[in-house]
């Protein structure tokens, strides 16, 4: 789920390339989960692509391959995620 403050974060990031990442995300999204992920799913992919699409692309394989391997790489696995969130999204 590409969130305003994901999005926000994407444009940041990507510039002019955001759009087109925003939509290999929710393709990657919509492959995995056939719904919406959650936001801290989308969010750990954006951490750690932390700008670069190679590292995006690595990102999205491993929330393909598996989605929690995905979320303790990006440390938010832990119960303590959402204030991990508030603190990297909400600080830019």
């Amino acid at each position: 789920m590409i969130t305003s403050r994901i999005g926000a974060r994407l444009k940041e990031q990507y510039r002019d390339e955001a759009s087109s990442v925003s939509s290999l995300l929710e393709e990657a999204e919509a492959r995995v989960f056939h719904e919406a992920a959650e936001e801290k799913i989308t969010a750990a992919v954006v951490i750690l692509a932390d700008g670069s699409v190679d590292k995006l692309l690595d990102a999205i394989e491993l929330m393909e391959t598996d989605w929690r391997d995905l979320l303790i790489a990006a440390e938010l696995a832990r119960v303590d995620w959402p204030s991990r969130l508030d603190a990297i999204f909400d600080a830019s």
